[in-house]
């Protein structure tokens, strides 16, 4: 019997997965316990028009993130701190520091996991720092840390 899963089934089938299984293991586990439900003509066109709308979103989703990345492109981040007579900073500059700069001085909302900064920055000046926007769209800020 083919069916489409409607959750995980270990060993078996992934989320919207169709596939054939037995008959026994369909009606006895799979839509007893509302895992799977029968691969109807009318469930596989629901199931096609569920995952083009996910692909639409996804789409959507990239092309924000496109735009996102070429708004960010223009863009200093001007961070004050304090720092020694050699340039080097007291503490650091964290993807924190930048998260919060980007919004509460240009209105860019990024999450602070998105910045990826592989250490933070301990020197006076500018900086190109990238920001994962989207699994395929990564855009750079460029941040210029300059003395407080």
């Amino acid at each position: 019997m083919k069916v489409i899963f409607k959750k995980d089934v270990k060993g078996k089938g992934k989320k919207d997965e169709v596939k054939d299984v037995s008959d026994g293991y369909a009606r006895n586990y799979l839509l007893k316990n509302n895992l799977a439900e029968e691969a109807t003509p009318g469930n596989l066109k629901a199931l096609e028009a569920k995952k083009k709308k996910q692909q639409q979103q996804e789409d959507e989703r990239k092309k924000e993130a496109e735009l996102l990345k070429n708004e960010l492109a223009d863009l200093d981040v001007e961070i004050r701190a304090k720092s020694g007579d050699s340039g080097r900073l007291f503490g650091s500059i964290t993807s924190k520091h930048i998260a919060d700069t980007l919004k509460k001085d240009y209105g860019y909302k990024i999450d602070k996991r998105k910045i990826e900064l592989d250490e933070p920055i301990r020197t006076l000046g500018y900086t190109k720092v990238p920001v994962k926007l989207h699994q395929e769209v990564t855009g750079t800020i460029n941040v210029h840390v300059v003395e407080a």
